[in-house]
């Protein structure tokens, strides 16, 4: 057996296409491939394209900080290739290939199957929760009068949602950097048949402090149309309730369904009766290091502090493998090897959840998921890698 990996040629572009959608199934004939050749990187089995893979350049927000990351997608492999290693030969060459380039330290993705990509060193970093809710049950605990107003957003008011979401998403961790064509793929891509697409704004002071854009989809009959919330934010606590509110105009609305939920919402804490949310949860950004020297840097962190730790079994990036010391202030960190005694032990997916928030130093040693050397050291560790916002992405890519 032959097996070569390499990105594909612009003339393979459709048989990348095909081989990706035979696991996810077909797309719109209409929209146009936007996956380029040099993001791409497929397995040739015998002069076949067995396993296609792509990655977007993308830019994530890392406890405030913009730093760009590799976002994995359109992975699938043709059933008559699977169990072959293709996947597995793929991933360690990319990881190579962005090590080398030392461009972007940490890969992300959104899995179908979490279990395939947590062999790989990535480690499950963001939350994903679902909202369905009837209109009827919008009732808050602690109601705050709307005072502002409404008025709905045409063509010409993209630059205001774009400014509002930078605004809101600023100081978060695993939100991304939208570029005009992930909004018209995503929040603003074409409604389903039978459905309609709005988009408001809320003002307080003639001021924009949020926006709702959401789809109708027809229902069963009166009074069971269903709305998608496709995009929700908010700059104050008043304007968040307001958008909420301004669901109840929807008379003819029977449920109200939310896909993206970012798992600090604070809807739950301020509903009568959350429970009539009923709210689920899921697996959401996957999180790989690939360069522990350059990734940990490039968040902010709100102390100063002198963090030494160890990584493990990382076969995939063995530069990682290594023990590490940091020091961090509110301004910059430096991180080098050392020969010191680490504080903790880890794999790099264990590392992935505590820079990017997911869980504290301290419950990862409850779950066993890292080894304290120096136990006295966990709240430490738990107040350097405290992010401003819980993790979340609200997009897919």
């Amino acid at each position: 057996m032959t097996v070569e990996i390499r990105p594909v040629k612009p003339e393979e572009l459709d048989e990348f296409m095909r081989v990706e959608s035979s696991f996810f199934g077909g797309g719109d004939s209409e929209d146009p491939v936007i996956m380029r050749p040099e993001w791409t990187l497929c397995a040739f089995d015998e002069g076949k394209l067995a396993t296609s893979y792509g990655a977007w350049p993308l830019t994530m927000r890392f406890n405030g900080e913009g730093i760009p990351v590799a976002g994995v997608t359109m992975v699938g492999t043709l059933p008559v290739y699977r169990r072959r290693g293709h996947l597995r030969g793929i991933t360690a060459e990319h990881f190579k290939r962005l090590h080398e380039e030392g461009e972007r330290s940490i890969a992300i993705l959104l899995a179908a199957w979490a279990a395939i990509y947590q062999r790989y060193g990535y480690g499950i970093v963001t939350t994903r929760n679902s909202y369905s809710i009837e209109p009827r049950y919008l009732e808050f605990a602690l109601p705050h009068p709307v005072t502002g107003s409404f008025r709905e957003l045409g063509e010409d008011d993209f630059p205001l949602m774009v400014d509002l979401y930078r605004k809101f998403r600023a100081d978060r961790t695993g939100f991304l950097h939208r570029g005009r064509p992930m909004w018209d793929a995503g929040v603003l891509a074409r409604v389903p048949k039978g459905g309609v697409l709005g988009k408001v704004v809320y003002l307080e002071d003639n001021e924009p402090r949020g926006y709702l854009v959401y789809n109708t989809e027809p229902g069963g009959g009166p009074g069971t149309q269903n709305l998608n919330i496709r995009d929700l934010t908010w700059l104050t606590p008043s304007a968040y309730q307001a958008l909420w509110k301004y669901l109840l105009r929807m008379d003819w609305v029977g449920n109200i369904r939310w896909g993206n939920v970012p798992s600090d919402d604070p809807l739950p804490h301020l509903l009568l009766e959350p429970r009539r949310l009923k709210i689920t949860s899921n697996d959401g950004l996957l999180g790989r290091i690939i360069n522990v020297e350059k990734a940990l840097p490039g968040r902010p962190y709100a102390e100063e502090a002198t963090l030494y730790f160890e990584i493990v079994d990382d076969d995939l990036c063995p530069w990682n493998q290594r023990r590490w010391k940091m020091q961090t202030t509110p301004a910059d960190s430096v991180i080098m090897r050392t020969d010191e005694e680490p504080q903790l032990v880890m794999p790099v997916s264990t590392l992935a959840l505590l820079v990017f928030g997911q869980i504290s130093a301290t419950e990862a040693a409850r779950m066993k998921r890292l080894d304290a050397v120096d136990e006295t050291a966990l709240p430490l560790w738990d107040r350097v890698m405290r992010t401003k916002y819980r993790p979340s992405c609200v997009d897919s890519f």
